[in-house]
């Protein structure tokens, strides 16, 4: 990962090694640029604005020497010409800042699989719910459930954790971006689970007073 931003960089690095990730995280074009050439790695997580130039030179010095690697740039940079460029320059995948964990993590697996030519289901169930993480899609009972993103980064991140608490931090670091990860996002983190339960039904997500919530896998 090539990130110049503390908060962002230590978040990432954090949600990359619960996910069972092995992740280096650097802040400099040309350290990144050493350690891509001297080490073998799955994919690149790349900003475009770092302290000692642009991401997308990075890019284009990589692929013009032949570095294969799939590269998926995050960016604030939002305009079409700024994605255009990025894929021109050979990035696989363009995610514009702020984002959603999950959908970074999906789009980082299927560049990753898209380089090896494997597909990888990622389903997880809790009762007669079904959440298709490659898709970003729930059923409960055959029937599809319309969620938001948020709700949608709690329920997995409740799900890939199912019968084990997690607190409120945990939550609000893993599905509230903009959470400061001290519980300062709590009425919101409330409210997006009072919605999340009123669409997929009451029983499933457990509330753990004074800790945080869990969803039961039998429920």
């Amino acid at each position: 990962m090539i990130e110049d931003d503390l908060a962002i960089g230590q978040a990432l690095l954090s949600v990359f090694q619960d996910e069972g990730h092995s992740a280096i995280w650097l802040r400099m074009a040309a350290d990144a640029e050493a350690r891509i050439r001297d080490e073998a790695f799955d994919a690149v997580v790349l900003d475009l604005g770092l302290p000692d130039g642009d991401g997308n030179d990075l890019l284009r010095t990589l692929r013009a020497d032949g570095v294969r690697l799939p590269v998926l740039i995050i960016s604030a940079r939002d305009s079409l010409q700024d994605r255009l460029k990025g894929f021109d320059l050979g990035a696989d995948d363009y995610l514009i800042k702020p984002f959603e964990i999950p959908e970074l993590l999906v789009r980082l697996r299927a560049i990753v699989r898209r380089a090896h030519g494997t597909l990888e289901e990622n389903l997880w169930t809790a009762g007669d719910i079904v959440l298709d993480e490659n898709r970003m899609a729930v059923t409960r009972a055959g029937q599809p459930v319309t969620l938001s993103k948020t709700e949608f980064a709690l329920l997995l991140t409740l799900m890939k954790q199912a019968n084990r608490v997690l607190t409120r931090v945990e939550l609000e670091r893993r599905a509230l971006p903009a959470a400061d990860g001290q519980g300062g996002q709590s009425q919101t983190l409330d409210v997006h689970i009072f919605n999340l339960r009123k669409k997929i039904g009451e029983g499933v997500i457990r509330t753990v007073r004074g800790v945080g919530y869990m969803v039961q896998q039998d429920a």
